[in-house]
């Protein structure tokens, strides 16, 4: 019996001409006027180990990893909701909202596509009145969001005002694609995560925000569970690790390519709340996927520090390296059910940068330069600021700085 494996495939070289019919270079193609661009296509098979071989002699196949599981990144409550929330209704918006400069922006987000890959939607939050929400389950514990996770994410990218109080980045945003890639109880894994994508890129999204993470402790459990040794079932998850990595970079490469036949798209991810730096140095972990492969903008988690005036901090728990970084500390958006709520973590970070992207594609496509998401990331990467932090951070620990609105 094989194991189950996710295998990622370019579909833009299949060909229906005819046998007498030559084909066209891809250059001359493009120069009259035929579509050219990666088209990426995920499907899950089980493989033994010679069809692992075979599968990637298969010119179409562009990756082959074993099937991980997934995990919401774990936000964290510590408390100060009902402050956190006093201050945002006293202020009219949350501080997010106010540190990122969406406030201020003339760009609301209008006419942007996003896309949501997390525990799905409370689609009968008032947060969400007027946004057309695209729904697809692919945990297999149908539509809704009993975890409260994915509603929290898409508040802070697009939200309503709630009694007056601004929740959303990107309020004007009004069509949304919600990929509900993690089950009721926020697990999950890389096949729902892939076809999540592969879905997303189909609808035509130009951000995707995910607010998740690879479950590597999970994946060694469940081979120990299988009767692996310990170590051994270490060096096999390693391994799945490791093909994922080369996976998503080979499908990041993808989306870059489909900007050859398109505007492209923006694909934001959390950067892991695995650093312990209130224990010490020593105690900080790097970006992990899926915010660790190439191309996807990996996000940081900010704090206000406790002493007055003294800017923006990073968040104890917020991994180093990433790219860029956003409010992740004390951020009020919606609750599963109604109202709002508090949350910490990088996984309320992501979805700023996600809402910030959206403004910034608004911005391009209203201006004279090439409206494509390498514009929008350049555009998003050079605008972040470094004034509002605290003296001595770190660049490994915030990136280029503090996203910003245009």
């Amino acid at each position: 019996m094989g194991e189950r494996y996710s295998v990622l495939r370019d579909l833009s070289g299949a060909r229906t001409a005819s046998p007498f019919e030559m084909a066209l270079p891809a250059e001359l193609g493009a120069a009259r006027g035929f579509a050219v661009g990666a088209e990426p296509h995920v499907e899950a098979v089980e493989l033994s180990k010679r069809e692992v071989r075979d599968m990637v002699r298969d010119p179409e196949v562009r990756g082959v990893a074993r099937v991980m599981p997934t995990s919401l990144i774990r936000p964290i409550e510590d408390g100060t909701g009902e402050q956190a929330e006093a201050e945002a209704r006293a202020a009219a918006a949350t501080w997010g909202v106010k540190a990122v400069g969406a406030d201020v922006s003339t760009r609301t987000g209008a006419d942007v596509i996003v896309a949501v890959l997390d525990t799905g939607i409370d689609a009968t939050h008032p947060a969400f009145a007027g946004v057309t929400l695209i729904q697809e389950d692919f945990s297999g514990s149908g539509l809704g969001d009993k975890a409260g996770h994915g509603t929290h994410c898409a508040g802070t990218i697009f939200g309503r005002p709630i009694d007056g109080t601004r929740i959303g980045v990107a309020p004007g945003v009004t069509r949304a694609l919600i990929g509900k890639v993690l089950a009721d109880d926020g697990s999950g894994d890389t096949e729902g995560l892939l076809r999540g994508l592969e879905w997303a890129l189909q609808q035509g999204a130009q951000v995707i925000s995910m607010s998740l993470g690879f479950d590597f402790p999970g994946m060694v459990q469940r081979l120990v569970d299988q009767g692996r040794q310990p170590n051994f079932a270490t060096s096999l998850a390693l391994e799945a690790y490791r093909a994922n990595l080369r996976l998503f970079d080979a499908l990041m490469q993808m989306v870059a390519a489909r900007q050859a036949i398109g505007t492209g798209t923006i694909v934001v991810a959390a950067a892991g709340n695995e650093s312990q730096r209130e224990t010490g140095p020593d105690f900080e972990i790097a970006v992990s996927l899926p915010g660790a492969a190439q191309g996807v903008i990996a996000v940081g988690a900010l704090a206000q520090s406790t002493v007055t005036g003294n800017g923006l901090v990073i968040a104890p728990f917020s991994n180093t390296f990433p790219q860029i970084s956003a409010p992740g500390v004390g951020v009020v958006s919606a609750r599963a059910g109604g109202g709002l709520r508090t949350l910490s973590g990088t996984s309320m970070a992501t979805p700023h940068v996600a809402g910030v992207a959206a403004l910034w594609w608004e911005e391009v496509l209203k201006s004279p330069l090439p409206a494509t998401a390498s514009t929008v990331t350049a555009r998003l990467l050079a605008e972040a600021v470094v004034s509002p932090l605290a003296a001595g951070v770190d660049v490994a620990d915030r990136g280029v700085g503090l996203v910003r609105a245009p």
